[in-house]
């Protein structure tokens, strides 16, 4: 007898992943996952890092993470120069168009990363677009000592960028594409030394997550959802400061005391951009061991 098996199948499926710099991190993660599934995938990788992480992959030094269940290696599609600081070419300001980390890459706006991924396979290349980054340029300052161009900073890069990628990939994207953000819970509690008006990009990303549902399922026929992962230490996060404290803290008083695997959020990210996932969207899902259902610590 033939036991049937329900598995998540991306076959024949383009995932574009904004923000891949290293191995260490949910974006890589969440690559993995969808290229397990039988996804394609290219990423998008901020042009101050590309240098090093095409260095890293062509040296083999990522190999070990880059295998794959079925003895093979997981290869981006494209690895594309990106930053989602800037909407289109315009908005680039000449000193950043002439600075020596982005003057060979040229066009590394949103709109010019659509462009390219249009030109290389068709009018409609892409399925799943996943937006894995964040930036807060006064992260360490406690909202109180936040300055206003600081804290607009972390809402463009870390919230109102997945608005830009939703409006400009929801054309170039075929019908049933799924949107996935990542979100953290200073969103909705206090984290203190989460500042620089981080938690408020949070908060506004999941917001825009349940708008943006509507009016791209509507408009399109995407959907759009957000991860609410809970403390992991990449590259980016330890840039805070105090990221292993919270990592202890949470495995000490979530319902299932562990460290949480970045490939719990990539597998997540997998199921809700898969047909399995097809009736969620506007929602925010917690990959967090249950930690944000307490109300007291132990």
């Amino acid at each position: 007898m033939v036991r049937a098996m329900l598995s998540i199948d991306l076959a024949g499926k383009r995932a574009f992943v904004a923000g891949v710099a290293d191995d260490g991190g949910f974006g890589f993660a969440i690559s993995k996952a969808l290229a397990e599934a039988g996804a394609t995938v290219c990423v998008g990788t901020w042009p101050p890092a590309l240098g090093i992480f095409q260095t890293l992959l062509r040296r083999g030094k990522m190999d070990a993470s880059l295998a794959m269940p079925d003895g093979s290696k997981l290869a981006f599609e494209r690895i594309l120069p990106f930053d989602a600081e800037f909407d289109t070419y315009a908005d680039m300001p000449e000193e950043i168009r002439e600075n020596k980390r982005y003057k060979e890459h040229g066009d590394v706006s949103i709109q010019a990363t659509v462009d390219k991924l249009v030109a290389d396979f068709g009018e409609t290349p892409v399925d799943i677009v996943v937006h894995s980054l964040a930036n807060g340029p006064e992260v360490r300052n406690p909202l109180l000592e936040t300055s206003r161009r600081g804290y607009l900073g972390a809402m463009g890069v870390s919230a109102y960028s997945n608005v830009s990628l939703v409006q400009r990939f929801g054309p170039i994207m075929r019908k049933g594409g799924s949107f996935v953000s990542l979100t953290y819970m200073a969103s909705e509690r206090v984290i203190p030394g989460y500042g620089g008006g981080m938690s408020s990009a949070k908060a506004a990303l999941e917001s825009d997550t349940r708008l943006l549902a509507f009016e791209a399922g509507r408009k399109w026929g995407h959907r759009v959802n957000c991860i609410s992962a809970g403390p992991y230490a990449s590259r980016a996060a330890s840039a805070i400061g105090f990221i292993g404290q919270m990592i202890d803290y949470c495995k000490t008083n979530a319902p299932i005391p562990e460290e949480l695997d970045a490939r719990e959020v990539g597998t997540t990210a997998a199921f809700l951009a898969s047909p399995l996932g097809a009736g969620i969207t506007g929602t925010v899902v917690y990959v967090d061991k249950g930690y944000h259902a307490m109300g007291k610590a132990l």
